[in-house]
C-alpha cells in the first residue's frame, strides 16, 4: 500500500517536472520570437533609426565595411549613404576676424568660457577638460597661446610613423593629438604613409594621393587656416604648418550643413578648433567601448565646439587613431592600440613652451 503511494508521489513529480520543462521550453521559444521580430523590424523598418546608425558607422570604418553589407543590400547602403553627407561652407576663412589674445575680458557670458579661463594653478599653457556626455566620454584641451601649437612628423617620414606620445616626447611637446590619415591596409598601418600633403615650417614636405577634405593647419601669424587651395597656393597665403584631411565643421562661426548624421556615424573622433581670441582647441572624444563610450556624430561633435565658442574647426583622422598623449604619455582611451601606448600616426599637432611659460612640473 505504502509503495503504491509512493509511485503516485513519483508520478505527479515527474509530471510536474515535464511540465516545468515543457514551461521553460514554450518561454524560451517566445522570448527567441519576440528578438527575431524585433531584430526584423530593427533591420527592416523604415520608421526606425537603426540602419540610419549602422550603415554609415560601418562604411566610416576602415576594415569593417561588411557589417553594412552583412545586414542590408548594397542599393540599401547606397541609398543611406547619399541621404547622409556633410554640406561643407564654401566661404573662405576670413583671417581678420581672429584676433589673438582678445580674451582680456573677464565678463564671461555662459559657464563654458569660464570653464575655459579659470586657468588650472601653475600653468599657463594649457588646460584639459574632461567631458561626459550621455554617449561619450572625451577631453577638451585649451591652449591659450596659438603660437605654442606646432606640427610634428616622424623622423622617417614616409618610411615609419610613431605614436603621438613618441611624437611628444621627440619634440618636447606637452600634449598632442593625432593629425592626417595615412595609410591603413588591413588595419595595420603604421603611418608610414601619410595621405594628402603635409606642410611643414612653410615648406611642403610631403604630397600623395588618398588626401580627403581640404588643408587644415596655421599661418606664420598663428591664425587656423582651412583651405580647399593647392599646398602652394596655401603657403603662398602664409600657411606654416598644415595637413590634408576633413571636412571642414565650422567656418567663420558657421557650422557645416549636416544631412542624416553626416555619413560619418558614430565614431571616436580627432578635432582641431580655433576661436576669434586665438586659443586653440584640441577636441579627442572616446568611442567603440562599449559600456564606456560609443563615439559621437558629428552634430555631436558641433555642438560641443560651439558651446566652447570654435569660430573654424576641422575634422581630423578618427577612429582607432584618435589619440592624446600628456608629458610623453597616452591619455585617453582609443578603441585599439592602448596597450602599445597607441597606434603609430603620420603626424600630430603638439603643444609646446617655447617661451617658458608656468607648466607644471
Amino acid at each position: 500500500m505504502e509503495e503504491m503511494k509512493n509511485k503516485k508521489i513519483r508520478k505527479k513529480r515527474k509530471k510536474k517536472n515535464k511540465e516545468k520543462r515543457i514551461s521553460k521550453f514554450t518561454i524560451g521559444i517566445i522570448l527567441m520570437d519576440i528578438l527575431v521580430v524585433v531584430a526584423f523590424i530593427i533591420i527592416y523598418s523604415p520608421i526606425v533609426r537603426f540602419k540610419n546608425f549602422w550603415i554609415p558607422t560601418a562604411m566610416t570604418t576602415m576594415n569593417h565595411k561588411y557589417l553594412a553589407y552583412t545586414l542590408y543590400s548594397e542599393a540599401t547602403v547606397n541609398k543611406v549613404m547619399s541621404e547622409n553627407y556633410i554640406e561643407q561652407s564654401s566661404e573662405e576663412v576670413n583671417l581678420d576676424d581672429i584676433v589673438i589674445g582678445g580674451n582680456g575680458n573677464k565678463n564671461y557670458t555662459s559657464k563654458y568660457e569660464k570653464e575655459l579661463f579659470d586657468k588650472d594653478p601653475g600653468n599657463d599653457v594649457y588646460k584639459i577638460i574632461r567631458l561626459e556626455e550621455e554617449n561619450f566620454k572625451g577631453y577638451l584641451t585649451v591652449i591659450y597661446d596659438p603660437s605654442d601649437v606646432e606640427l610634428a612628423t616622424p623622423k622617417l617620414l614616409g618610411k615609419q610613423g610613431a605614436s603621438v606620445a613618441k611624437l611628444c616626447r621627440d619634440n618636447s611637446g606637452l600634449v598632442g593629438i593625432n593629425g592626417g590619415g595615412f595609410e591603413d591596409l588591413d588595419g595595420w598601418g603604421n603611418g608610414s604613409t601619410p595621405y594628402g600633403s603635409i606642410i611643414k615650417d612653410g615648406a611642403l614636405v610631403w604630397t600623395h594621393s588618398g588626401g580627403d577634405g581640404g588643408l587644415i593647419g596655421f599661418t606664420k601669424d598663428h591664425k587656423m587656416l582651412l583651405t580647399s587651395a593647392s599646398p602652394q597656393e596655401a603657403i603662398a597665403k602664409g600657411m606654416d604648418d598644415a595637413v590634408e584631411f576633413g571636412p571642414f565643421l565650422i567656418v567663420n562661426g558657421k557650422s557645416a550643413k549636416i544631412h542624416g548624421d553626416g555619413g560619418w556615424g558614430v565614431a571616436p573622433r580627432t578635432i582641431i578648433a580655433q576661436r576669434k581670441d586665438g586659443v586653440v582647441l584640441f577636441l579627442v572624444i572616446e568611442g567603440r567601448l562599449p559600456g564606456y563610450s560609443i563615439g559621437a556624430t558629428m552634430n555631436e561633435a558641433i555642438d560641443i565646439l560651439k558651446r566652447y565658442k570654435a569660430y573654424n574647426a576641422a575634422n581630423l583622422d578618427g577612429g582607432a587613431s584618435s589619440t592624446m598623449a600628456v608629458n610623453g604619455k597616452l591619455y585617453n582611451k582609443p578603441s585599439a592600440g592602448g596597450e602599445y601606448g597607441g597606434r603609430s600616426v603620420s603626424n600630430a599637432w603638439i603643444v609646446t613652451n617655447r617661451k617658458n611659460k608656468k607648466v607644471p612640473k
